[in-house]
């Protein structure tokens, strides 16, 4: 089949929906379908449209053609991640599948209206998540949320959402009530082959500056406003209470953003200097041995913002532990192979994190196994990909 996916942000642009869907486009094209992806141009020097910042030696050709395939479209307009890409409409009738990826404001309502105009073209749509901003930025949410995101989800023939846990409690719940014969739950997934558990890299800690020997909490994620939800806050607090206790820890962050030089503010002034370390981004091929590297992942989020968490997949691929937010969907992933603490709570994470690291070598060592087999048994990118798969057949 010939398959279009429409996403906002795409690699190399760090976040979850854009390499959802390049793992997918990958895995898909692996089984033999023509896939393109249709995503906003946001580079305005050609030389720093980079390609190699996807993982090129993991699928050889596939991922090549992937790569190959993907047209970043000049946005009529745009904001942070908003745009709109009407080009993009005079393509999608030479495909058999359309996957839109919401949200995408700018550009979801456009395809709600080409849908209504096309009712025998098939449509599906992967709701990741509610959109939560604070100030007047949320009440333009609530509104669109209101008026335009029942027409966009009614115009899907499909809807697909990681877990009905976030569903139910997100703003496409009516929808689910209401179209529950039009909704499928399929997993997000992750590549056992790239992510896999390994020794420490002793080159890591030294490049770092950390201690090979310390027990390594990993945060990975978005340090710009578009992720203000992360939870990095929430995290440092949680370090000033165990330097405090005098628990002998480390921790990285992975990521980059308009907020970093904040948060690392933050962490100077709670006097972590010796302790943390803001690693900046990761090349993608580089990210697997901080991973493996780490004794546990964080994920602090504080709304539903949230609704899946990715980097749980990565971590459990891994061997690694997690502890994360007590938030629908993320909790659902979380708790097959680690805690979930409530979230906006410093305390309950510290206690946490220091639970977990009371734990015996033995206890430690057994869940780092059952995270590797959460991932292999229900997460690897061939087992989702295959389900989503049966879904495009069932149109067709």
């Amino acid at each position: 089949m010939k398959i279009a996916h429409i996403v906002s942000t795409f690699p190399p642009y760090y976040g979850g929906m854009g390499t959802v869907v390049f793992e997918t486009a990958v895995a898909l094209s692996e089984m033999g379908h023509d896939v393109q992806v249709f995503t906003p141009d946001y580079y305005e020097d050609k030389e720093i449209r980079p390609s190699t910042a996807l993982p090129v030696e993991t699928h050889s050709e596939h991922l090549q053609s992937v790569i190959d395939s993907v047209q970043r479209i000049k946005p009529s307009i745009s904001y942070g991640n908003a745009a709109r890409i009407p080009d993009v409409l005079r393509q999608l009738d030479a495909f058999d599948i359309v996957h839109l990826h919401y949200p995408f404001f700018g550009t979801a309502e456009l395809i709600a209206k080409w849908k209504k105009r096309n009712p025998h073209k098939k449509l599906v749509l992967t709701y990741h998540m509610d959109t939560r901003a604070p100030g007047w930025k949320g009440l333009i949410f609530a509104l669109y949320n209101r008026f335009y995101l029942p027409n966009i989800l009614a115009s899907a023939d499909v809807c697909i959402g990681a877990t009905f846990d976030y569903i139910a409690l997100s703003d496409a719940r009516y929808s689910l009530t209401q179209h529950k014969h039009k909704w499928q739950e399929i997993p997000f997934g992750v590549d056992i082959k790239r992510f896999e558990p390994k020794e420490k890299s002793a080159k890591l800690f030294q490049n770092l500056n950390l201690d090979l020997n310390l027990p390594t909490i990993l945060f990975v994620g978005g340090l710009d406003d578009a992720h203000f939800f992360k939870g990095v806050p929430v995290l440092l607090k949680a370090l000033l209470g165990l330097r405090m206790q005098k628990t002998a820890v480390q921790a990285v962050f992975v990521g980059d953003g308009n907020r970093r030089e904040e948060y690392e503010s933050q962490a100077h002034g709670y006097g972590l200097d010796h302790m943390v370390r803001f690693a900046g981004r990761i090349e993608h091929d580089e990210l697997p041995e901080v991973y493996a590297s780490s004794d546990l992942l964080v994920l602090p989020s504080t709304t539903k913002g949230e609704a899946f968490g990715m980097v749980l997949l990565e971590a459990f691929a891994c061997g690694v532990p997690v502890i994360a937010s007590d938030l629908p969907g993320v909790r659902s992933v979380a708790s097959q192979a680690g805690l979930t603490v409530p979230p906006n709570d410093p305390r309950a994470l510290m206690d946490a994190i220091s639970g977990f690291l009371a734990l015996s070598f033995d206890e430690r060592m057994q869940m780092r196994q059952q995270a590797r087999s959460v991932a292999e048994e229900k997460y690897q990118w061939k087992t989702v990909v295959s389900q989503l798969d049966e879904v495009y057949q069932s149109l067709v």
